[in-house]
């Protein structure tokens, strides 16, 4: 038996109870883990606030992100106590996820935990940490230096924002961080953000297609007119790594961002990342992320406690990165 978070279909928004489920409930997969911590994304919010679009069918133990143990497994490159992590592959959504002691999923959707690191400081990372560092990884890509000069992070105060300002401040980046939340300037700083603006200053829709060249680079977590907003005040030749959508899924800009000052828009997926990337993505994490930051960005939950948090994040309320204890 284990206990798991479990959503059900109803009218409107799905029920979400803690269960005590048998073994042989889990789903098809090569690789059984005991999971010992997972995570609280935005996505997460939306699974079990809302249910569908984002879960799939029901019942459904959502929860995108784990990292646990080995305890069974048929897989060639997966071993029995091997540490592992999960992100995305449409865990939580169509397949069972985190939330829970127990996941059974294929062997080739894990990574295997950097030595460095432990379940609970994985998951303080999680897919918000792990996307920060895609957006960094993909800055680099596109030939980003600290020498540039500023580099935006929208949406500061989130999971992704946090772990992102840390990654650039500790690379040599001199951050700007956007955020809604003005009492949470100390806290920004504090990861290694050098100033802080209103987000207000981005979140209306532009009237203008371009803006005074305000960052040579960019990381975003919003989306439809803050990223119209932040690509409109990027220099002549600077990237803006796109990942998110808290906004919205729109883009009501124009080209001339990318025609006249030769703007690169990068698109971030961790979804569907391929192995390797990830695996280059947690070896970075290992060793580019300050651990006493991550740990400052950090609180811990039990699963009792998930639903009423996907509620907050949802509205912006949750700082940071939530940690789930699944034995809590």
């Amino acid at each position: 038996m284990f206990r798991a978070l479990v959503l059900e279909a109803s009218d409107g928004a799905p029920t979400a109870s803690v269960q005590d489920l048998d073994d042989s409930t889990l789903p098809e997969g090569s690789v059984t883990v005991d999971v010992a911590h997972s995570t609280v994304n935005y996505k997460d919010g939306l699974a079990v606030v809302r249910g569908k679009p984002v879960v799939r069918n029901f019942p459904m133990v959502p929860g995108i992100d784990f990292a646990g143990t080995v305890s069974a497994s048929t897989h060639e490159a997966v071993a029995v106590g091997q540490r592992v992590v999960l992100n995305g592959f449409g865990v939580g959504e169509g397949h069972w996820g985190g939330f829970a002691q127990k996941a059974r999923v294929p062997g080739e959707w894990l990574v295997t935990l950097p030595d460095s690191l432990d379940t609970a400081q994985a998951m303080a990372i999680g897919t918000a940490g792990y996307t920060a560092m895609l957006c960094v990884m993909a800055l680099e890509r596109s030939g980003a230096a600290p020498d540039d000069g500023d580099v935006l992070v929208t949406g500061a105060a989130g999971g992704v924002g946090s772990v992102a300002i840390a990654l650039l401040a500790g690379l040599g980046y001199r951050v700007i961080a956007s955020t809604g939340r003005p009492a949470e300037a100390d806290y920004l700083k504090g990861l290694g953000a050098a100033d802080i603006i209103d987000r207000a200053e981005l979140s209306e829709p532009s009237k203008r297609p371009l803006g005074a060249e305000r960052w040579a680079h960019a990381v975003d977590a919003v989306g439809s007119h803050t990223l119209v907003n932040v690509l409109a005040g990027t220099r002549y030749g600077g990237t803006v790594a796109a990942c998110g959508l808290a906004q919205g899924g729109d883009l009501p800009g124009t080209v001339y961002p990318f025609i006249l000052r030769g703007v690169t828009l990068a698109g971030v997926d961790s979804v569907m990342a391929p192995l390797a990337l990830r695996q280059q993505a947690w070896a970075r994490l290992a060793t580019d992320l300050d651990l006493a930051k991550l740990a400052a960005m950090t609180t811990t939950i039990g699963l009792a406690e998930v639903p009423a948090t996907c509620a907050a994040i949802l509205e912006g309320q949750v700082r940071g990165r939530v940690v789930v204890d699944v034995d809590a």
